[in-house]
């Protein structure tokens, strides 16, 4: 009876919790009546890859087209010739939509012939649907192409069609080369807050927008007067890696766009948002963050409304559910030695399992719906293969730390085993980010089950078994089992500091190093202090420091403690 009594308060606080994490969130006003002005529309689904040749089918593209048609009165696009692109214009028609044709270039000659000649033909063929062609896009953010080679293709495309015609690229390359103002028909610039080399945080983001919009306008009214121009890219990412103030949300999305649309309405900007589809893609080339950029996800459903409040994991029920499932089994397996114990025994082991069984659906719906290769998704079945092994051994100790048994040996060295794997994947992970991490995760959800059940199990001793702080981390304690060499310890423990400073370094530099955060900060030592200040803000990376220091704290203190015995029995 005392069992069911805890056990059924744990699952209504946790109900309550969630629900209460989950309630809709106000994003500001909803977006006025009709349809929205233009969305960039790359056509790529789950297992269809450019870069690889795998393209949408017609009748996928219909289907895109005709749901587009709803909801916006133009789109963009981004190539021209290839798979089957060039049925876009006429699908386009059907469905109502207007279009802005892109003809992507790229560093090899003959692939932008071929571009080229297939994005005249469309245009001058589509004269009724494409209304403004594009000649390029970022490629001098790439560096694939110098400004010569770029205006040349511009200038041949212009020569070829009646439309108005651009180039497209981030707002400091019409800054840096000012020779292209006068080229283009209307000036197409990327304003991409989460992107800029000084990250914008979403509430001031709109103000950034009108700011850039108006300091591009005065440049290009010097050298060309009145030329128009266009917001050709912006918006906001709903999942992936924090960049300074700059947090990836569905919410922050959908307030982001909303504010865009408001000041656009209120300034008279022309702008087209990216993206219409999240692009599965991209992630092998961005990470997370470069396939979240969607109004709809992959399986053409709305991330978020744009009209009231918006929930930031509209799936969360399910989620609850699951998690509660989960909860229940575990119990019931441990039923036996539950009994016996006393409340606050029993609370604990209660709480820490609804709190592992949260984290580990969690960690499970976010790797799978985030894994678009097979390969990814082999990765996500090893990683909670792993998860559910580590989750037994740990639950285990758990249990008999609780009921006061003597350590089992086999138990004590496969979960400081599993210990060891994840500090090897944390080192691993920690170099990259720390080297070259602009489009890697922090892999803070790969590792949490472990640094939460060893942060679990030093409460568990300190505030139930009453030993001291220092005692309560110990391997010893927490696992049963430490090595004979305590200098393989504190070596351990090295690694995971020496890597956590590593990567403060190398998050701090990548801001140090960039161009527009050069211009703005020319003086050194601000540089710096922005630089370290946009990388403490960074709560995504703080708490992945976080869980570095949970896995060396043990390590360290059980090498300078000497504690030498193999384990305990």
């Amino acid at each position: 009876m005392k069992l069911f009594s805890w056990l059924t308060i744990v699952i209504l606080l946790n109900s309550l919790f969630t629900f209460v994490t989950n309630l809709p969130k106000n994003v500001g006003d909803d977006v006025p009546a009709g349809k929205l002005n233009s969305l960039s529309y790359a056509p790529f689904r789950d297992g269809q890859d450019p870069m690889l040749g795998s393209f949408p089918s017609a009748k996928q593209l219909d289907e895109d087209l005709a749901l587009m048609g709803q909801v916006t009165h133009g789109i963009r696009t981004y190539a021209s010739a290839e798979g089957s692109m060039p049925l876009i214009p006429d699908l386009a028609k059907k469905h109502g939509l207007t279009l802005l044709q892109g003809g992507w270039l790229g560093a090899l000659k003959a692939d932008n012939a071929i571009e080229m000649e297939e994005l005249i033909r469309s245009a001058n063929a589509h004269p009724d649907v494409i209304k403004r062609v594009i000649v390029g896009n970022e490629v001098l953010l790439r560096g694939d192409l110098e400004p010569e080679e770029l205006i040349e293709y511009i200038r041949a495309v212009k020569r070829a069609i009646k439309q108005p015609v651009s180039y497209a690229d981030v707002w400091s390359m019409y800054m840096k080369y000012p020779e292209l103002i006068k080229e283009v028909d209307f000036i197409t610039i990327h304003i991409l807050p989460y992107w800029e080399d000084e990250p914008i945080a979403v509430s001031d983001a709109p103000a950034h927008i009108e700011r850039i919009y108006k300091q591009v306008q005065k440049e290009a009214d010097a050298i060309a007067p009145h030329k128009p121009i266009l917001i050709g890219e912006s918006g906001w990412p709903s999942g992936g890696k924090q960049r300074g103030w700059s947090v990836p949300s569905v919410v922050n999305e959908a307030q982001f766009i909303r504010a865009l649309i408001k000041v656009a309405n209120k300034n008279g900007f022309d702008y087209n948002i990216v993206e219409a589809f999240d692009q599965p893609w991209k992630a092998a080339f961005e990470g997370t963050i470069g396939a979240k950029w969607g109004l709809y996800n992959t399986s053409r459903q709305q991330v978020f409304s744009l009209t009231g409040k918006v929930v930031e994991n509209p799936t969360w029920c399910k989620t609850l559910a699951a998690t509660t499932v989960l909860f229940l089994i575990i119990v019931a397996l441990f039923r036996k030695e539950l009994v016996g114990l006393d409340v606050t025994r029993l609370i604990s082991f209660l709480a820490i399992t609804q709190l592992l069984s949260t984290l580990f659906v969690s960690q499970g719906t976010t790797l799978w719906t985030t894994s678009y290769t097979d390969f990814q998704r082999l990765q996500t079945l090893f990683i909670l293969s792993f998860n559910v092994l580590f989750a037994s051994f740990m639950l285990q100790r758990i249990v008999a730390v609780l009921t006061k048994q003597t350590p089992e040996p086999e138990l004590a060295k496969r979960l400081y085993y599993c210990l060891l794997a994840v500090i090897i994947f944390a080192l691993f992970k920690t170099a990259i980010l720390a080297w070259d991490g602009r489009y890697v995760d922090f892999p803070t959800i790969v590792t949490r089950l472990m640094v939460v059940s060893l942060v679990a199990l030093a409460m568990i001793n300190f505030f139930i078994e009453k030993l001291s702080l220092t005692r309560s981390m110990t391997l010893t304690t927490l696992l049963g089992y430490v090595p004979s060499k305590p200098t393989c310890l504190k070596r351990v423990s090295y690694w995971l500091i020496g890597m956590t400073v590593a990567l403060l370094i190398g998050e701090s530099y990548s801001f140090m190093v960039s161009r527009d955060f050069i211009m703005a900060y020319p003086s050194i030592v601000n540089r710096l202090a922005t630089a370290i200040l946009f990388t403490l803000v960074n709560t995504q990376l703080l708490l992945w420091v976080a869980s570095l220091g949970v896995l060396a704290t043990p390590f360290f203190i059980s090498g300078n403690a000497n504690i030498t015995e193999k384990s305990l029995t």
